[in-house]
């Protein structure tokens, strides 16, 4: 199983950072060891003083496919969540500056919290969905996916090119702008919607 991730595609988000806007996806991997599920805690690691979230839309794949068109990646899911991109942004940062790679900032133990998946047929149109973050109970982050600079499909056609997609394969599709800090017992509750998919504390 591949947890296949999407940076920087979200226009705002990328001039938050700093960083210009993509031609092409930018993509990188983590490893099974990052997902958290089932609403447990995560722990802040010591090697990092600058953890940070990042609010995405995850798709499951439910079909093994390679080279896929863009006018049939729909077909290749049928269930979504959400999920954080925990970030040592201090690492990344300081590995961004060098030209080194970000697996360190990135794919670290349960650094992929996900939430509970839901059919993509009762999210409405996948191309216009209302997602947020609220950390203690106030809104910090909110997206929609009318915003992305590569939308699903599209990036389902992209990374399929190089990858075999394979059923239970992961896509985080990208983070809006809002990014920010973490700290011990912060409450983390992402909505899709008004349908809150993922709830869980900072240890």
């Amino acid at each position: 199983m591949k947890i296949i991730c999407i940076g920087l595609n979200y226009r705002k988000h990328a001039i938050e950072m700093g960083r210009p806007l993509p031609s092409e996806p930018v993509v990188f991997l983590k490893p099974d060891s990052s997902i958290l599920k089932n609403n447990k805690p995560f722990f802040l690691p010591g090697f990092s003083s600058m953890i940070q979230y990042e609010t995405e839309v995850v798709i499951m794949i439910s079909r093994l496919g390679k080279g896929i068109a863009p006018e049939y990646a729909h077909r290749y899911y049928d269930e979504l969540t959400l999920g954080i991109d925990i970030t040592a942004r201090d690492i990344q940062n300081k590995n961004s500056a060098s030209g080194l790679p970000w697996e360190l900032s990135k794919c670290f133990d349960g650094a992929a919290p996900l939430g509970k998946f839901v059919p993509v047929s009762s999210a409405g149109d996948i191309r216009n969905i209302d997602f947020r973050l609220e950390i203690n109970g106030k809104i910090v982050q909110s997206g929609n996916t009318s915003d992305m600079i590569f939308s699903i499909d599209e990036i389902i056609a992209f990374v399929s090119q190089y990858f075999t997609l394979k059923t239970g394969d992961l896509i985080f599709t990208g983070t809006p702008a809002g990014v920010g800090p973490l700290k011990k017992n912060d409450n983390l509750v992402a909505y899709l919607g008004d349908e809150p998919l993922l709830d869980f504390m900072i240890k």
